[in-house]
């Protein structure tokens, strides 16, 4: 029996590289999360101003308005708050203030779950390979979980320690536990629709049956109608 996500932490963060990418990774489950009275927080590393194949795009412009996108579909979610921090687009690797940020956002806000990416998934087969602020961003988010976060002689003008119980991979080539979001899949939806920058001009035609197919598989794995996969740590249990 495949292992499922259960209950609703009192408070939950994602952490993610780009505007599109919370929606797209974990959705479902935040709007579960925030519809069962979860306070959801979504931080985004970087504005996504190179997230286009037109070379006349003005990279300034692109970005406020996939900011405009981000807050629109975090509303859609039910997301209580969204911090922004303006890395460069496809630069993370290069950005050693990282870690101390995620730092202090961990401890200002306590969450008992955070979401992020799996770092360690770089290969997805001939279709895809992660992009490197995802990368970036994962490893980041766990640098600052353990140890810095819960450790309070690492950047003790962050704020006091604090332990986060448990870490959900998005985007894992291992996933190990799954959230049903039969009950959500179509507010996942809805939020990437606020994301029309990114999306193709007839996305309206396919985009909401592409989603519904790739939960179904994960469904399918987990035993439920609709899922979202992740890789899941416990830490200081």
């Amino acid at each position: 029996m495949a292992a499922l996500v259960d209950g609703a932490p009192r408070t939950a963060l994602a952490v993610y590289a780009h505007p599109d990418d919370p929606e797209v990774s974990c959705g479902g489950l935040l709007a579960r999360w925030a519809r069962a009275g979860t306070e959801v927080h979504v931080v985004v590393a970087t504005r996504g101003e190179k997230g286009t194949v037109d070379p006349s795009t003005d990279p300034d412009d692109l970005a406020r308005r996939r900011e405009q996108e981000l807050r629109l579909a975090a509303d859609v979610l039910g997301v209580a708050g969204v911090e922004l921090l303006g890395h460069p687009d496809g630069d993370l690797p290069a950005q050693p203030a990282l870690v101390r940020e995620l730092v202090g956002i961990i401890r200002r806000l306590a969450p008992e779950v955070v979401v992020g990416v799996d770092p360690t998934a770089v290969y997805f087969g001939d279709a895809y390979v992660n992009h490197v602020d995802h990368r970036a961003i994962g490893w980041a988010t766990l640098d600052a979980v353990a140890p810095a976060a819960s450790s309070p002689l690492y950047f003790p003008e962050q704020g006091p320690a604090h332990r986060v119980g448990t870490v959900l991979l998005s985007g894992t080539l291992e996933p190990d536990v799954w959230a049903d979001v039969e009950t959500t899949l179509d507010v996942k939806v809805r939020a990437m629709f606020c994301h029309r920058s990114q999306l193709a001009a007839d996305a309206d035609e396919w985009l909401a049956d592409f989603v519904r197919e790739r939960a179904a598989g994960e469904g399918r794995r987990a035993g439920v109608r609709y899922a979202e996969a992740f890789r899941r740590l416990r830490l200081h249990r």
